[in-house]
């Protein structure tokens, strides 16, 4: 059974974090606890790109941004991973800096600190310098980095198909197990 911290920024992306939340209230069994912290402008962003404000409905426990009481803003809570979906680049630049001014960068830094998973789901394009270089800061001290890339080979036919192949990709990453299309394999 795993913990799991789903925290949101104002990246563009709502699709993923939506489909993360859909698809972990499916893994209950896998699932001791699952966490979820959004900053206002994901919010906003949720808002504009999705047309509705469904992200309280999911079965979790929500947190502000200012909570430094939520269990995963300390190793003690033994959380698993804290997946960043989507992940702005200032929170990024924020995390590779060590500076742990909110709810998400605390529990980025408690993930890092404790050798569990940070799983960054950065959206934006192109890169700058300083994209890459605090993904690779980032990558260097633990933490992975995954471009909202979707991926083709298993011939999505809409928009949220073929998000949910980077949604799957997350979940895999995070170590829980899922059903999803495996290159080369029958496994479905």
């Amino acid at each position: 059974m795993k913990k799991i911290a789903v925290a949101i920024t104002g990246a563009s992306g709502s699709i993923y974090a939506k489909l993360l939340l859909q698809k972990l209230s499916f893994l209950k069994e896998q699932l001791a606890e699952v966490s979820v912290v959004m900053t206002e402008n994901a919010k906003e962003v949720w808002k504009t790109e999705l047309e509705d404000e469904s992200f309280q409905q999911f079965d979790a426990r929500y947190f502000s941004t200012k909570d430094f009481t939520a269990p995963f803003a300390s190793g003690s809570a033994r959380y698993d991973a804290l997946i960043i979906i989507p992940c702005s680049m200032g929170t990024l630049g924020r995390i590779a800096s060590g500076v742990s001014n909110d709810l998400i960068t605390r529990g980025a830094d408690v993930m890092l600190k404790e050798r569990k998973k940070l799983v960054c789901v950065i959206r934006d394009t192109p890169y700058n310098l300083v994209h890459i270089r605090n993904m690779e800061t980032v990558t260097l001290a633990g933490g992975i980095i995954c471009p909202a890339s979707p991926s083709f080979y298993s011939k999505p036919t809409s928009l949220e198909s073929a998000a949910a192949t980077v949604v799957d990709r997350v979940l895999d990453l995070a170590g829980l197990s899922i059903s999803s299309f495996r290159w080369g394999t029958l496994e479905r």
